[in-house]
């Protein structure tokens, strides 16, 4: 009896299968998707967060270096960190950070540009050693970083659609 439920189900999962792959289903966070996205040059700010959060939107953006870019993605960061809890010493035992990136996206040849906003927000807690403190801000700034650039691309991707940049 087991045998033929499995059986049931292998074939009602590959039955399903079969019937995404001809209804042109594509999955929002697929590499196909991004494809179209593969030419946009991303411009950030000259600092360490803004170098953190272009390496981590070329990524996600596939972004291909060997051919020319049609698009060219500007973010502009804003970042401000505020206490949270206070320890008895009237020290701060954790931060929220939040990162504001305003982006535009302009067609190279010329064109209408696509502007938006996207925010995130991270904590971290705060360590009595200087050092561990630092790493636990870095790994915040990191962190931050990498959701922002997928806000971001899925922003471009509703702005523009999947297929989009790849014809400006």
């Amino acid at each position: 009896m087991t045998g033929s439920l499995r059986a049931l189900w292998l074939s009602g999962v590959a039955t399903l299968m079969l019937v995404l792959s001809g209804c042109g289903f594509t999955p929002l966070y697929g590499e196909a998707t991004t494809a179209g996205l593969s030419r946009v040059a991303v411009e950030t700010p000259d600092t360490r967060l803004g170098y953190r959060l272009r390496e981590r939107l070329e990524d996600a953006l596939l972004y291909d270096r060997a051919l020319a870019p049609e698009w060219r993605l500007d973010v502009t960061l804003d970042p401000s960190r505020r206490p949270l809890g206070r320890r008895i010493d009237d020290t701060a035992a954790r931060y929220e950070m939040t990162l504001i990136g305003q982006w535009t996206l302009t067609p190279l040849p010329g064109g209408e540009a696509r502007t938006g906003s996207e925010t995130v927000t991270v904590t971290y807690a705060v360590s009595d050693q200087p050092y561990a403190a630092i790493s636990a801000q870095e790994d915040a700034e990191e962190r931050a970083a990498e959701a922002l650039a997928q806000r971001i691309r899925l922003a471009l991707l509703h702005a523009v659609g999947p297929s989009a940049p790849a014809h400006p």
